[in-house]
């Protein structure tokens, strides 16, 4: 069974992110509001009653801006660590409010969601993949560095949606402060170009179909840029760059199957810092 795949929304202004098949879906953070989420979902052609539930990565407002609105309106369950759900502030009810842990698998129907920890500065910040008959779909984006957890999980999908924030030039000569230019270029804040890429480089599998450059900076990134960057170097590999306007072309995730499972690697240390912009 293959997977469909695309960013609603991509960027500082909202993110959302659908994986499904033909019978069930989840979307990964819900940063724009329910009612342009559905509006972009119908221009795909995708069903919003197909969509079982909602992970959410961590707690900046980019990331769960629309969740109360779906809550309320489809009662669909949350997945939010407690940490998380505490520094969201969101209200949304104990019925709909579920936890989960890194590294134990949440079954939705025949999609397995697996979390992972990862380096930002929030109070429990991690990523996901989600597999569905051996395809395997990674969320990437807000990490600060490619810590191991990042690593060993890159290597085990088809498809990702990575997150490409900055170019390190143009943040470097950009408008912004100091203190917010190191706060971005940080171990908690958010990958580069150059990391991304070096990342892709290392640790890309032979079956990676699709890569979704996700997350640019509106300021320090410029999209051609980025895109030459990696389809130059990409091989066999679709480069898509997801848009922070709307919703970005769907693509099918099917193929070759990882074998392997990614293991648990050391616990990463985190620490809790201001909201990044």
């Amino acid at each position: 069974m293959s997977l469909y795949i695309t960013s609603l929304n991509s960027g500082s202004n909202g993110n959302c992110y659908y994986i499904g098949n033909d019978k069930e879906a989840v979307l990964v953070d819900a940063g724009i509001s329910c009612r342009e989420t559905e509006k972009r979902m119908r221009r795909l052609g995708l069903k919003m009653d197909i969509v079982k539930a909602i992970f959410i990565s961590h707690e900046h407002g980019d990331h769960i801006r629309g969740v109360e609105g779906f809550a309320a309106k489809y009662q669909l369950p949350i997945y939010i660590t407690a940490p998380t759900l505490h520094h969201s502030r969101l209200r949304i009810s104990e019925r709909l409010a579920h936890s989960f842990r890194a590294y134990e698998p949440v079954v939705i129907g025949s999609l397995s969601v697996l979390a992972f920890p990862k380096h930002h500065d929030a109070a429990d910040p991690h990523s996901f993949v989600i597999t569905c008959n051996g395809i395997t779909v990674g969320v990437f984006t807000d990490i600060g560095n490619p810590c191991d957890h990042v690593v060993a999980n890159f290597k085990q999908c088809n498809a990702i949606f990575l997150e490409t924030n900055y170019d390190e030039q143009m943040l470097e000569n950009g408008s912004y402060p100091v203190h917010l230019k190191k706060r971005i270029s940080g171990d908690h804040g958010h990958l580069s170009n150059r990391q991304a890429l070096e990342l892709f480089l290392a640790h890309k599998p032979d079956f990676m179909s699709h890569v979704y450059l996700s997350h640019l900076s509106k300021e320090n990134n410029n999209p051609e840029l980025v895109y030459q960057l990696f389809a130059s170097r990409a091989g066999k590999t679709n480069i898509v760059v997801a848009s922070r306007y709307g919703e970005t072309a769907v693509s099918l995730v099917s193929g070759v199957v990882s074998s392997k499972i990614a293991k648990k690697p050391t616990p990463a240390p985190r620490s809790v810092q201001a909201t990044l912009f």
